[in-house]
């Protein structure tokens, strides 16, 4: 039981749920007149607390003559099995019922808050009977696209329209009557469902018409199988005709070319273009039987890239036809060579000849390592060609590589006149002939022979240099030059004395260990065989007496199987290894019975 207080009368009272419906009579003054009169009748509803009420609602109701009428004019009876309430008054009857749903929708549509209405419609489909979500959604993008916002209005239709492609057609035609195509083209299905291809090539005219990059978008976005390819790829070549340089539109045909399985136009615009997809092209779909005459576009865009798919499918276009086709292009051969005699030194051999003169022109800091590394060049040519062009060092190393040391020491000498080099190419070849003519060469130039002192102490003695020097000569660095020698000469005795020593432990430690090893027994069975008689060593009979020797290399005789030595000395030796020169092995064990 609750009990609280009003400041109104009350006419009427009825319960909806745990709350209470009042329907009360107040009065007002009014502003005008500054007199009290009779105010509209109120339906309030009331949530009873212990000891006051809260109020949820308050409607003021509008009846005919309320400025009349008194507390008692006024009745509230309800009908609990419907919900509803009927205010009775002198001249009217009101129904009030709770509001559902469909009211609260109505309102919102009423406020154009179409966004909210369809929200509550979703929420509450299965509850709602006036109202359909698609009208709302219908309605809601007609409200959008009135007030201009085309894109929100194109963005609603993927959630409202669904799969259902007769109203997307509808919508799509309706965008274009206000000229909002672009609009609506990001959002048109492309997968479930699928609409007539006449829209899709409704849309992508009016980009071909006003927009070259949209237009290339759509095109690399849409499947290839939404529109009529003929007729796109038509229009594009009506629009070249107009600006046949255009990138934009020559990329797009590439791709709708491709879409269309015409492999070989696309092809040739993506060479046109110097395009990165034209690798991808060819490997994607196969196509080396179409670029076996466009290696030299290929080459011009990327060498990189063409050179490693050309070396990749060698199966595909042969290195015999790929060097006939950059014939007139002998700097793209060089590229294409070298990176095939990097990955195989003889795939390419019969091309090793023309690499030299490549080399030459092209790629010098790479002609000695090819020279040092191919085994199929002609060394009388590679040297002909690096003479002529004054190639120091390569033909340096073709002289001392067909054998003709003393001239390649010669040139460095003369040419190069570089003493660390010639020094270390003695030192390579090791030839006492060659470290006497760089001497000779040496002995009257002064900064020479310093170089030699410094080096050549590991190879040859200085005491041949020093005695060759001329009296009087200043030779720079002199001192610390032969302190050098001497150091070097003390640390090669050194070095010999510790090697000396190891020597001298290893073979006493290995003495020690072949003598602990001899010391041992040896296992004698009835497995064992005489190496003479090759009968068994022991007697089946163990009463009989027997003499056995066992010698060190672990052959075993009957001591009646031993030739007679003739020697002085009463040490046997093993007949067979002696005649197979193993060295002597003396018996170590005598076995007698």
């Amino acid at each position: 039981v609750f009990q609280f207080d009003t400041e109104f009368y009350i006419s009427g009272l009825a319960p909806i749920c745990d709350q209470l419906v009042i329907l009360s009579y107040v009065k007002e003054i009014s502003e005008k007149t500054e007199v009290e009169c009779c105010a509209r009748p109120r339906l309030d509803i009331v949530q009873p607390l212990p000891e006051s009420c809260e109020e949820i609602s308050s409607d003021a109701l509008t009846v005919r003559g309320f400025q009349e009428n008194e507390c008692r004019d006024y009745h509230l009876e309800y009908s609990e099995g419907e919900s509803l309430f009927y205010i009775i008054s002198p001249r009217d009857v009101v129904v009030a019922k709770e509001r559902d749903q469909d009211d609260h929708i109505d309102w919102l549509l009423e406020k154009k808050k179409y966004e909210e209405a369809l929200m509550a419609a979703e929420i509450s489909q299965k509850t709602i009977k006036k109202h359909k979500i698609l009208d709302i959604g219908l309605a809601y993008i007609n409200h959008l696209v009135d007030k201009g916002e085309y894109d929100l209005a194109a963005r609603k239709c993927q959630k409202i329209l669904g799969k259902n492609t007769e109203l997307w057609e509808f919508e799509v035609y309706k965008f274009k009557e206000i000229g909002q195509l672009k609009s609506i083209s990001r959002y048109l299905p492309r997968r479930d469902p699928v609409l007539k291809p006449l829209i899709y090539e409704m849309v992508l005219h009016e980009f071909l018409e006003s927009d070259y990059e949209g237009f290339a978008t759509l095109i690399k976005e849409w499947p290839g199988d939404l529109y009529n390819n003929t007729i796109i790829v038509q229009a594009v070549v009506d629009h070249l005709k107009k600006d046949p340089q255009n990138s934009t539109l020559l990329r797009t045909l590439a791709e709708l070319y491709t879409y269309d399985q015409r492999y070989g136009r696309a092809l040739e615009i993506y060479l046109t273009l110097r395009h990165k997809d034209v690798f991808q092209l060819i490997h994607k779909h196969n196509l080396f039987s179409s670029i076996r005459d466009k290696i030299v576009l290929l080459m011009d865009f990327d060498s990189e890239k063409a050179v490693d798919m050309l070396l990749d499918n060698e199966d595909k276009i042969s290195i015999d036809r790929v060097v006939e086709e950059l014939e007139n292009r002998p700097e793209l051969q060089h590229v294409y060579l070298h990176k095939l005699f990097k990955r195989d030194h003889h795939k390419g051999q019969r091309y090793h000849e023309k690499q030299i003169s490549l080399y030459a022109e092209y790629d010098r800091p790479n002609l000695l390592p090819f020279l040092r590394d191919s085994t199929h060049c002609p060394l009388e040519k590679a040297l002909e060609i690096c003479q002529q062009r004054n190639f120091v060092e390569e033909t340096v190393y073709l002289l001392s590589r067909m054998g003709n040391s003393r001239s390649a020491l010669k040139m460095i000498m003369e040419e190069l006149q570089d003493v660390d080099k010639a020094i270390e190419f003695a030192k390579e070849q090791d030839d006492g002939e060659l470290w006497e003519d760089l001497i000779l060469y040496s002995i009257d130039k002064p900064p020479f022979i310093t170089g030699l002192l410094n080096n050549i102490g590991t190879h040859v003695d200085p005491i041949l240099l020093i005695h060759r020097i001329k009296e009087g000569m200043e030779i720079p660095n002199l001192r610390d030059s032969l302190v050098k020698i001497l150091q070097d000469y003390n640390l090669q005795i050194l070095l010999r004395e510790g090697c000396k020593k190891i020597l001298v432990a290893d073979s006493l430690s290995l003495l020690k260990k072949m003598h602990r090893t001899q010391m041992k027994g040896v296992l004698v069975d009835e497995e064992n065989i005489c190496e003479s008689c090759l009968s068994p060593i022991l007697p089946s009979d163990a009463s009989k007496s027997f003499s056995v020797v066992v010698f060190h290399c672990r052959h075993m005789f009957h001591r009646e199987c031993l030739p007679i030595s003739n020697t002085v000395s009463s040490i046997q030796f093993c007949n067979i290894c002696s005649a197979k020169h193993r060295g002597p092995g003396s018996a170590v064990l005598e076995m007698k019975k």
